[in-house]
């Protein structure tokens, strides 16, 4: 008899393959998926769901203000059973082997004494539609309001990685609208000359849905040099990355958690998060500061500086298409606060 609460061993290896492709696994030798088996992957879910829990139960005990978790970010469909209620619950997708992003939600959702019903917003800022996030959350038959209201900004395209409903501009008059669940599809090239105008949006539906805690996911595969190379954001000034995390974090009230995501520019992605921390933390660093000596050294050529700059890609976003977006939103923000009201 297995012990309890055990699996029991599987006895051959075809069965063990058809278990793995059961949880959106695959055997890393055929090299056809993205989130292959590796050593230590059992402990590596713990470990990136873990910290992320530990990083909001620190904001919900009063124990800090901001809190943050860069391994976590991940937002694809969780790994292991857990309390979503998406029929999907069980799978790992793009590159994402548990959705720490939505067990943080549902930790925060949880009563505390100073805050007895609290709202989150969450926030997503990865280059890739939040599916797993948004789709655990989504709950268009509903009439009442929400706790939690995600809220991502993305590319999508035809074919485009996750495909999925949501990603698009959401439409008041579609029979699959919530106004808890919230997108912003941006097109090539997306630079710090369109965010501006985008985080005008965000920032009023944060007005409206006034949340005690913010959950900001930065991924990173959105910045310049990344090997997706759709989107030419970069980390510093007026509408880059950094100035979003540096409005959200030191400008909107509530308590923060940031996660971080995708990026396959290992460099960059590290330049980022070490400038977003200094942010965080009240002491941002100069763009201007030298990468110190260490074993990946020459990866950070050829600056060697800490800043992620801009490339030359042509930022496709017309003024029309913002427009076209923010005139979308005037109903949807207008749905939001009857929702609310």
């Amino acid at each position: 008899m297995p012990a309890p609460n055990k699996r029991p061993q599987l006895e051959d290896s075809e069965s063990n393959r058809l278990l793995a492709l059961e949880f959106g696994l695959e055997d890393a030798s055929e090299q056809s998926g993205d989130c292959p088996i590796f050593p230590g992957l059992s402990d590596y879910v713990q470990l990136v769901g873990g910290a992320t829990l530990t990083a909001a139960e620190t904001l919900k005990t009063g124990f800090a203000e901001v809190a943050i978790a860069w391994d976590g970010g991940r937002c694809a469909w969780i790994l292991i059973t857990s309390h979503c209620t998406t029929a999907r619950k069980s799978k790992a997708s793009g590159f994402c082997y548990v959705a720490d992003c939505t067990l943080a939600l549902l930790s925060l959702k949880r009563p505390t004494p100073d805050i007895p019903k609290p709202r989150i917003m969450y926030i997503d800022l990865d280059l890739h539609f939040s599916d797993g996030v948004s789709e655990s959350f989504h709950s268009p038959n509903s009439t009442g309001s929400s706790q939690i209201l995600t809220f991502s900004i993305h590319h999508t395209s035809p074919g485009f990685f996750p495909v999925s409903p949501l990603a698009a501009l959401p439409t008041p008059s579609s029979g699959s609208f919530d106004p808890f669940t919230l997108s912003i599809p941006l097109q090539q090239g997306a630079s710090s000359a369109t965010f501006p105008r985008i985080y005008s949006l965000l920032n009023r539906a944060r007005e409206i849905f006034n949340p005690d805690y913010v959950v900001l996911q930065c991924g990173v595969d959105s910045l310049a040099g990344d090997p997706y190379a759709v989107f030419n954001w970069n980390i510093g000034g007026e509408g880059s990355m950094g100035w979003y995390v540096d409005k959200i974090v030191n400008e909107w009230p509530g308590r923060k958690l940031l996660l971080g995501g995708g990026g396959y520019n290992s460099p960059n992605a590290a330049r980022a998060w070490a400038y977003f921390t200094s942010i965080a933390t009240g002491s941002p660093l100069d763009l201007d500061t030298e990468i110190p000596d260490h074993s990946a050294f020459p990866q950070y050529a050829p600056s060697f500086t800490l800043d992620v700059q801009a490339g030359f890609m042509q930022d496709t976003n017309t003024p029309e298409y913002l427009q076209s977006i923010e005139d979308a939103y005037v109903d949807i923000l207008a749905a939001l606060k009857f929702r609310l009201s």
